[in-house]
């Protein structure tokens, strides 16, 4: 049964080449994403690790902890070994566990900036994305300040977090946009026409929460008989479909733990073959 290859790799903004499976940050924090990790140590020990692993793109945002996730990528990776690009996100602002709200003000954003070199140790961050647009501040002022410090030097490429095709293209015309990170996975298609958009126009698309919960991944349904066919896990074929789904896909499935991190790493080889594929979207659909 012939298998299909998909492209382990892409080009951000069509010239920076990473890893298509990267490492999302967000679980190294404390509950609800607000404070410090029970343990330090072994969180800097899950980045170093996903770097020895070969992953290279590990996304942040300057709201997890706040601070604390970009704090210890800092601590345990820099200086950084050539390759390993960081991206951060600002415009989320933190009250509490699970809480967040938007804050695009230009100086706002300006400062998070800032901030992030900082704590990430860098002089340039190589993909800072809008984390929300706030509806109370015009997108082309909040990314008005972000085109300056990117004219400075300080920013590389530009993206934008949960957003709808139209909203891309009005930040499109104050900025240029290398990436869209929305919610995605195999159980979850709201954002499938910004997937098709960003196919299309070449973006890297970014999904977060990208392995797939509900019916299809519960004991007995068809991931999980076709995981078990594998020899796989649920986890590691939902991040294989979205290799396979678009080669403009980079899950970055997040863990607090080595091992998960090592069985997540793996993802990038499973292979179906065409027909299983097929049964697959079937069942999703």
């Amino acid at each position: 049964m012939a298998t299909t290859e998909v492209a382990k790799t892409f080009k951000l903004g069509g010239e920076l080449e990473i890893q298509r499976l990267g490492y999302g940050a967000m679980r190294i924090t404390g509950r609800g994403i607000w404070g410090e990790p029970k343990d330090r140590e072994s969180a800097k020990k899950v980045l170093q690790r996903a770097v020895e692993l070969g992953v290279d793109f590990i996304d942040t945002a300057d709201s997890y902890g706040p601070v604390v996730s970009e704090r210890l990528i800092g601590e345990a990776l820099a200086p950084y070994s050539k390759g390993t690009v960081v991206a951060t996100k600002a415009g989320l602002t933190r009250q509490g566990e699970n809480q967040w709200l938007p804050v695009g003000r230009p100086e706002y954003l300006a400062q998070q900036v800032e901030m992030s070199l900082r704590w990430l140790k860098k002089d340039r961050l190589e993909l800072w994305q809008l984390h929300r647009i706030d509806p109370k501040v015009p997108v082309e002022e909040s990314l008005g300040v972000i085109k300056k410090l990117q004219d400075q030097g300080k920013i590389r490429f530009v993206g934008l977090s949960e957003v709808s095709v139209d909203e891309i293209k009005q930040a499109r015309k104050v900025i240029d946009i290398v990436s869209v990170q929305n919610e995605y996975n195999i159980g979850n298609r709201k954002s499938e026409a910004v997937l098709e958009y960003c196919d299309k126009e070449g973006l890297a698309f970014i999904p977060w929460f990208p392995v797939a919960s509900g019916k299809l991944a519960q004991p007995g349904g068809k991931l999980d008989e076709l995981a078990k066919k594998h020899d796989a896990t649920v986890s590691q074929l939902s991040l294989a479909w979205l290799l396979h789904r678009s080669p403009v896909i980079l899950p970055i499935p997040g863990t607090s733990s080595v091992e998960h991190l090592e069985e997540n790493v793996k993802a990038a080889d499973v292979m179906l073959s065409a027909a299983e594929w097929k049964e697959l979207e079937d069942a999703a659909k």
